[in-house]
């Protein structure tokens, strides 16, 4: 038996009055999930534990089954292990965004304009934190480059007293309200982090495509060196991750399984859907018994607040991926679970995340069952099915097909 988890985040919304009081996913035209519904188990799962933050990192570390009670350290250490950042006990490690700030003249009336800069290249993110090297690294805080907008800092022999905000969580709001504390050195950071990378030629490049600057740094998601009990051992089974995000194959990392990366992959709605599903069959072809498929692009078009957008990623994903999977894998007579699900909402509406449950719908291809008529939030929750956690329903996932 193969075991496949098509993770497709920030998928889950709010119902919208535009959309004829619907969600994104109940709108959306998904023939192919709606097909699966009706011969799967759906219902409702809660994957942020109370008390904690609604990130992708808790979330999905709790849906890979990993209690984020028991393992989670923080999210920029797991980005880190998947890029290779060598971390000692004493380290702390952050993300470090570039973003785009407005260019309001008192540096706490300026807007976060975008997390991401555009979803500015690795290339280019790669040229700008060389720069950012040069004038701000120390002894005791080093720079690596990362994927995108999505960057590393390590600070030797720090603390975590710290208060800092993600940058997606204030989007058009100014930075006066959300400067960081706790440590001089990362607002001395970002405010200078502007001076240098302002006018920089690749953002006067950027803006002259009309695309935004990556002008400034933004620290946040602090936390130390992870330590996960190995996948394989905890469940017995060989399992691969496939994503454009370094937090999943840093979660894949510390937990042993293989990273499997896909030319153009990019974590948004222009990313290789068909080829991140080729590499799970080949993954599943090839002694893997179990694939994390991650997919960001819902997430992104949530954050950036376009609609439209995300409704158009989640019907590719369903066509291109999930459609594409089950019509392949059905070909080559391969017995399979699938589940499917998101790791947290992220309303269109507050363009962040939310601890909200989420839908799950689960596949058995040698078990049809009687299922529901369609895969969205209204019906999961009308099952009356619900875990109160991940990890149990990972468990459950797992344990079931045997």
């Amino acid at each position: 038996m193969k075991y496949i988890v098509v993770l497709i985040d920030g998928m889950a919304d709010e119902v919208i009055e535009s959309l004829d009081n619907k969600t994104p996913l109940e709108y959306a035209n998904i023939k192919h999930m709606d097909e699966l519904a009706q011969v799967s188990e759906l219902g409702m799962v809660q994957t942020v534990p109370k008390n904690m933050p609604p990130g992708s990192d808790v979330a999905n570390l709790s849906i890979m089954g990993y209690d984020p009670y028991q393992y989670h350290t923080g999210r920029s250490p797991l980005e880190a292990a998947n890029i290779g950042v060598n971390m000692l006990p004493s380290d702390v490690i952050f993300r470090c965004n570039l973003v785009t700030v407005s260019d309001h003249e008192r540096f706490e009336d300026k807007l976060m304009v975008d997390h991401s800069a555009s979803d500015i290249t690795s290339e280019e993110a790669r040229m700008l934190l060389l720069d950012l090297k040069a004038e701000l690294e120390t002894s005791e805080i080093s720079f690596h480059a990362g994927t995108s907008y999505r960057n590393i800092i390590v600070w030797h022999e720090g603390h975590l007293d710290l208060d800092l905000k993600p940058p997606h969580d204030f989007l058009n709001q100014t930075l006066e309200n959300h400067m960081p504390t706790g440590a001089a050195w990362i607002e001395d950071f970002t405010r200078r982090s502007y001076e240098i990378l302002n006018h920089h030629p690749i953002n006067e490049a950027r803006r002259a495509k009309g695309l935004n600057p990556a002008n400034c740094i933004w620290v946040w998601g602090e936390g130390k060196k992870p330590l996960l009990d190995n996948f394989e051992t905890l469940y017995g089974l060989k399992a691969a991750t496939i994503s454009a995000v370094d937090l999943i194959h840093g979660i894949g990392v510390c937990a042993g399984m293989e990273s499997i990366h896909v030319e153009g992959a990019t974590g948004t709605l222009h990313t290789n859907f068909k080829g991140k599903a080729n590499a799970c069959i080949n993954a599943l072809r090839n002694n893997k018994d179990f694939v994390y498929l991650h997919l960001e692009a819902t997430d992104e078009c949530s954050h950036q607040g376009v609609l439209e957008d995300k409704i158009k990623a989640v019907e590719i994903i369903d066509k291109d991926v999930v459609g594409y999977l089950i019509e392949q894998l059905k070909h080559q007579n391969m017995d399979f679970r699938m589940m499917i699900l998101p790791d947290h909402p992220t309303p269109i509406r507050l363009r962040t995340h939310t601890s909200d449950p989420v839908p799950y719908l689960i596949y058995d291809s040698t078990q049809a069952i009687k299922g529901e008529n369609a895969y969205h939030e209204r019906v999961c929750k009308n099952t009356g099915n619900y875990f109160a956690s991940g990890p149990e329903l990972m468990k459950y996932f797992l344990k079931t097909s045997k």
